[in-house]
């Protein structure tokens, strides 16, 4: 009988045939490697930026719209890296790509892709309307039914659910880090790159100018 724990190039674990588990994209040798491996490159054509919406230690974070070919046009969150960016800056913005697209769950926010082959370099992902929870819930006090609010739970409990049986540990799981979409889903944000700005800067999030956070 074979081992059910196989050990992959990594050093990760596979548990069973078929289980997926998270693979830190600083375990490769190259962490380009990894980027190319779970996000998927954009032509820079397809994107539209409309407006800023927030600013971070990387770049600005704007909003935009998604036009693949093929595809129904539908509106993104676009993070940027500022210009004069070292080679570890870029590998560590594009770090939280190569997280984010190992995951697919309806409340893990969603990765539409990367833009890299023209500057600046992007992380697009979906648009969530009410941004950041925290804000949300202060903006909007008194106004959820019980369920409403219980809904809310059950969907960022679902999505911690999934991130453990990927073997991720998030490190940070707070209400600015959870995303409110229009139709009140919550969808756990900000992998990967709270390590790098936490120990850099007083306040690890995207202060958004709609009055939440997005990152």
């Amino acid at each position: 009988m074979k081992d059910p724990e196989l050990s992959d190039k990594h050093g990760q674990y596979l548990l069973g045939q078929g289980v997926k588990v998270y693979i830190d994209p600083f375990t490769y040798e190259d962490p380009n490697e990894a980027v190319r491996e779970f996000a998927k490159e954009i032509d820079v054509s397809f994107v539209k930026i409309e407006e800023v919406i927030g600013a971070g230690e990387f770049g600005e974070v704007c909003r935009g719209r998604l036009k693949v070919p093929g595809k129904k046009e539908n509106y993104v969150a676009i993070k940027t890296l500022k210009s004069g960016y070292t080679d570890k800056q870029r590998r560590d913005f594009l770090s939280e790509a190569s997280i984010m697209g190992q995951f697919q769950h309806p409340n893990i926010i969603h990765l539409e892709g990367i833009i890299t082959a023209s500057c600046p370099v992007m992380i697009l992902t979906e648009f969530m309307e009410n941004g950041a929870l925290d804000s949300f819930l202060r903006l909007n006090d008194g106004q959820f039914t019980p369920i409403q609010l219980v809904g809310m739970l059950r969907g960022i409990a679902s999505g911690m659910k999934y991130l453990s049986e990927m073997s991720y540990v998030h490190r940070d799981l707070a209400a600015r880090n959870i995303l409110v979409n229009s139709n009140l889903v919550c969808k756990v944000s900000d992998f990967g790159l709270s390590r790098f700005l936490q120990e850099n800067s007083s306040d690890p999030t995207y202060t958004s100018s709609l009055g939440g956070k997005i990152l």
